[in-house]
């Protein structure tokens, strides 16, 4: 039998990367059920940066801080190789590599902006120049660190995020899925996911979520969305790898049945 047979797994991500999870929670058995709770779309921003930044060769780092940056950002490289590149986590680093490109600084064992402020080559940025490549809003930890070290920061806001609006019938789908007990386990990838999830949640699916484990990447995100009353069993992945999502539904299943 599969390790995961049977389990519904609500997943929350934007339509564009929710397949690839899916495949992997099927693959070991999962019934995957799609909700996305967060819509991803490119700033307005973006037809000015390239004129804003001026030649990139003027940064002494670039950082991208998500996949997503690199989807909407990419283009800021100009198909140029020789800049030094940082990804906050391996799935930035992974989709730099697919665009073509060499990632110098990747954090080690975890893949968020703590991560990366822990690599040795960031300790010490005094008159340097750096440029982050991120969504509208967010956290500003990175930026407010590397300034801290003494690094000039500039922005690069080329992606925002909105809460998403499924239509009516993949509303009334899920509420059905959660009521029912179709759907065991709620994926949360970041704090954002969690809290669109809830606000677009009707009365019936409350005691439900409740019920419902969530998977989140992180014990940040976790404390987040217990904070705004998400009493639910938090299981927490390492990071919101899909592979590691996965490892942590897995490591569960398996304690939960004994094995």
């Amino acid at each position: 039998m599969l390790k995961l047979q049977g389990l519904g797994v609500l997943v929350t991500r934007p339509d564009q990367q929710a397949m690839p999870l899916c495949r992997l929670l099927a693959a070991e058995g999962a019934v995957c059920f799609r909700l996305p709770a967060i819509d991803i779309k490119p700033s307005s921003e973006q037809r000015v940066l390239s004129a804003r930044l001026g030649p990139l060769d003027g940064f002494d780092l670039i950082v991208f801080v998500s996949a997503n940056a690199v989807r909407f950002g990419a283009h800021l490289l100009a198909q140029r190789r020789d800049l030094e590149l940082a990804a906050v986590g391996l799935a930035t680093a992974r989709a730099l590599n697919q665009a073509g490109y060499r990632v110098a600084i990747v954090p080690e064992g975890r893949a968020d902006s703590e991560g990366l402020l822990a690599h040795p080559r960031l300790q010490h940025l005094a008159g340097k120049r750096v440029l982050l490549v991120k969504g509208i809003g967010g956290r500003e930890h990175l930026a407010s660190e590397l300034e801290a070290r003494g690094a000039g920061v500039v922005t690069a806001e080329v992606y925002e995020r909105h809460a998403a609006r499924p239509d009516a019938a993949l509303l009334a789908a899920t509420e059905e899925a959660l009521v029912s007990g179709q759907i065991q386990v709620i994926t949360a990838t970041s704090a954002e996911v969690g809290l669109n999830l809830l606000a677009m949640a009707g009365a019936p699916w409350r005691a439900a979520l409740a019920r419902a484990h969530w998977l989140v990447a992180s014990a940040r995100i976790a404390a987040m969305l217990q904070e705004h009353g998400v009493a639910a069993p938090m299981l927490t992945a390492a990071t919101a790898e899909d592979h590691d999502l996965v490892a942590a539904l897995l490591a569960w299943r398996a304690s939960a049945s004994g094995a």
